[in-house]
């Protein structure tokens, strides 16, 4: 599935508002976004499905905005990282009812979900532009001036997110008694 793929449904449904086309490009991209969702949430699912859902709504609402400068991909990854800056923001308010009763839900999901688990506490140990930088680029596997892009930031300070949120989760899984491999 290429660009020039994602240009043809997006003119379809610009022009012609056909929605099958915009399905095409839900069905494309929606494991990724609630893939970058879930990380973020630390693993709650009916958040992370309501951000998509939310980012997709949003995405066929402002459509006619796109423009082919940049990747499709890129587009709606800025509107899903909104989405996410927007709910942070929103919870900030009220953290039982957010990203606290996530890091509580998954607090006592069974053993077959440590590893995941483990996951979610390395990132949570991450300032959220790091986890974001790193999720786009590890998880995602954005070249660094597509998070820059996405992100609305310099590349330098995408690098510099990188670069830290690395060496904090190197220290911390090394002190968790994994054992890592320096890339």
């Amino acid at each position: 599935m290429s660009t020039s793929e994602d240009f043809l449904w997006v003119s379809q449904v610009v022009l012609s508002g056909r929605r099958e086309s915009f399905d095409c490009l839900v069905r494309k991209y929606q494991s990724q976004i609630r893939r970058f969702f879930l990380h973020q949430t630390f693993g709650n699912e009916a958040i992370s499905d309501d951000l998509a859902q939310e980012t997709f709504i949003k995405a066929w609402m402002h459509i006619g905005s796109f423009k082919s400068m940049a990747k499709f991909s890129t587009w709606l990854f800025r509107i899903a990282y909104n989405v996410w800056y927007d709910y942070v923001s929103r919870e900030a308010a009220h953290p039982v009812c957010g990203l606290d009763a996530a890091k509580m839900k998954n607090s006592s999901e069974s053993a077959d979900h440590d590893a995941k688990i483990d996951l979610y506490k390395a990132l949570e140990i991450l300032k959220p532009e790091e986890r974001t930088a790193i999720l786009l680029a590890f998880i995602e596997g954005m070249p660094h001036p597509q998070v820059a892009e996405t992100m609305g930031c310099p590349l330098g300070t995408v690098k510099s997110h990188i670069s830290r949120g690395k060496e904090k989760l190197s220290v911390y899984l090394q002190k968790s008694a994994y054992d890592l491999q320096r890339s």
